[in-house]
């Protein structure tokens, strides 16, 4: 069993312990380290018997860097674009672009289409790799790939279009289209492209294994949860991510302090999103276990067969 993956069972049994773990881990300082300085943090991690309660600055710094930075199934580097660190620094622009309130689709379509883009990278950087740790990436899955953000990123402007295809005179069906509806289109968009960039984990199944690290088989069934659990997660984050500062700024337009300085609308709404963004990653993040458990009756009869044991483990990526 990699050292992180066990780390990452260790210390998700509850979801307090996942955010404050994942808060750890989401430091940016961490992007900065090199590829050397990670393969040593993971050699030191897999050499040393870690205890329950982790006391050892060093092994503390190596845990940290090794979960932020190593993919737990194939123990390499993850591109540091796609690290768990990484998200917040580099999907902010995009979301804060997404959001723009454009006048025309050309913008929104490229803003679109580069947080989707970067969305079906993370996932698919940050997905199960136990049926595939050494398999290049064959054609039908690149075209997959180009399909997801295709189809996500015409399902993220829709709205756009709807706006800029008809001139709305009415307030009511202007605010619909600009600021309620974009919500649920965009976390749709988000947990559809989970789903089909990591499809394979339908298809081929994820290792399960037991409480000592031992594998008991491949179960679709546990890749079917696992890919469920993120689309989901990953629906919340961005939600959430969308809606919120559009509430605070529609309660801020009607405040004196705006009235007197209406150009600091915009700025203040970047940061909110932001902010915002920078609070859900680790909330969205930890709300299901990194290292995913599943009952074995839920398993298929093969690896029922396996093991006695009544709970199985599998990793849930990100």
């Amino acid at each position: 069993m990699e050292g992180n993956v066990d780390q990452w069972r260790r210390e998700g049994q509850s979801f307090l312990r996942r955010f404050l773990q994942l808060v750890d881990i989401l430091d940016p300082t961490t992007l900065l380290a090199s590829n050397k300085e990670i393969e040593n943090a993971h050699t030191l991690l897999q050499s040393s018997q870690l205890k329950e309660v982790v006391k050892d600055e060093k092994i503390k710094e190596a845990v940290k860097l090794t979960l932020s930075s190593v993919h737990p199934d194939t123990g390499n580097v993850l591109p540091t674009v796609f690290r768990v660190s990484a998200f917040v620094p580099f999907a902010s622009p995009l979301i804060i672009a997404m959001l723009l309130p454009h006048k025309r689709m050309k913008p929104a379509l490229l803003c679109q289409l580069l947080f989707q883009s970067y969305s079906a990278g993370y996932n698919l950087a940050n997905g199960n790799k136990t049926t595939c740790k050494d398999e290049k990436m064959p054609l039908n899955k690149f075209l997959l790939l180009i399909g997801a953000v295709s189809y996500t990123t015409c399902l993220g402007v829709a709205p756009q279009f709807v706006v800029s295809r008809y001139n709305f005179n009415s307030p009511a069906m202007y605010t619909f289209f600009r600021k309620i509806l974009p919500v649920p289109v965009l976390a749709i968009a988000s947990a559809f492209n989970v789903a089909v960039v990591r499809g394979s984990e339908f298809e081929k199944g994820v290792e399960v294994t037991d409480k000592n690290g031992n594998v008991v088989g491949i179960s679709q069934a546990a890749g079917t949860k696992a890919v469920k659990d993120t689309a989901v997660s990953r629906a919340v984050l961005i939600g959430t991510t969308a809606a919120a500062p559009t509430m605070i700024v529609s309660y801020l337009q009607r405040t004196n302090f705006i009235r007197r300085f209406p150009h600091a609308l915009a700025p203040i709404g970047h940061v909110m999103t932001i902010l915002i963004l920078g609070l859900m990653v680790p909330i969205s993040f930890s709300l299901y276990p990194q290292m995913g458990k599943i009952n074995r009756s839920k398993l298929e009869p093969l690896i029922q067969g396996n093991t006695k044991e009544d709970e199985l483990y599998y990793n849930r990526g990100l």
